[in-house]
């Protein structure tokens, strides 16, 4: 297990230390602050409800309920039983930490930004991607870039992205699933069949 976490800490210097360049130092801080996918949030309310009206309604809907469900069983049952401390907040670390912003006291394990964002665009894929196929790479490389700035601004290890992400596709699926079960005359139950 050490070396596990000693190759996690590796590949989070590579990215956080190695990688620095002017171009990530002002773009990935602002990739994942939330208000900066205001803008996103609200043209996808409005696609989804103009192109499919009540069941694009339901579709946002769950989809917020999906993320709602991502944040807590990351923020609030995984990260306050394992207490992993944020690569910032390490004692000793193996090598020096770049912060590219405010560290914060939480936990680290899971990243709630990994996984809020990859249930989100896991289950659009799901209850969208049939129609639209060409959303699914967009989708998981918007899930994927917003994760990776995690870890290089400091405050995440690569294994809490890796298994945030895991954790959002996992709920996502299952939120849709089950979904698709219950309401079987929506865009939902045709595309999961």
């Amino acid at each position: 297990m050490q070396e596990i976490l000693e190759l996690d800490f590796e590949i989070f210097h590579f990215i956080n230390a190695t990688l620095s360049n002017s171009v990530f130092d002002f773009l990935l801080p602002i990739l994942r602050e939330k208000i900066t996918w205001i803008p996103f949030y609200l043209f996808l309310a409005y696609f989804l409800i103009s192109r499919f009206s009540k069941n694009g309604l339901i579709i946002f809907l769950v989809g917020c309920i999906t993320v709602g469900l991502a944040d807590f069983t990351s923020s609030t049952l995984i990260k306050k039983n394992v207490k992993r401390l944020r690569p910032c907040n390490v004692e000793q670390p193996l090598y020096p930490v770049v912060e590219r912003v405010h560290c914060g006291g939480g936990y680290s394990f899971t990243s709630s930004h990994a996984a809020n964002h990859f249930s989100l665009a896991v289950f659009l894929i799901l209850a969208i991607g049939r129609r639209f196929r060409w959303i699914k790479w967009p989708l998981i490389s918007w899930a994927a870039a917003i994760s990776f700035s995690q870890i290089y601004v400091g405050v995440h290890f690569p294994l809490d992205i890796l298994f945030g992400g895991i954790l959002g596709s996992i709920l996502a699926r299952i939120v849709f699933s089950t979904l698709a079960k219950f309401l079987p005359h929506t865009i939902l139950r045709r595309n999961y069949t």
